[in-house]
């Protein structure tokens, strides 16, 4: 399965909490994700993640 690109569930799915933390991308750029949950707006009706940003979760929720 290696060099299959995967199809993301729907369009900006790959800039998305959700899909950010399946890579890991807290652990490996911690200062880079905090850039995009600090003073969070909104928040995800699906994972209840919360972003700054609406464009980074897939069902976002006004705060």
């Amino acid at each position: 399965m290696l060099g299959l690109k995967r199809k993301m569930p729907h369009e900006g799915h790959e800039m998305h909490l959700c899909y950010l933390a399946n890579l890991g991308y807290h652990v490996q750029d911690t200062s880079g994700y905090r850039r995009l949950v600090k003073d969070a707006k909104y928040v995800c009706a699906n994972c209840g993640r919360a972003a700054a940003e609406k464009k980074n979760l897939c069902r976002p929720k006004k705060l």
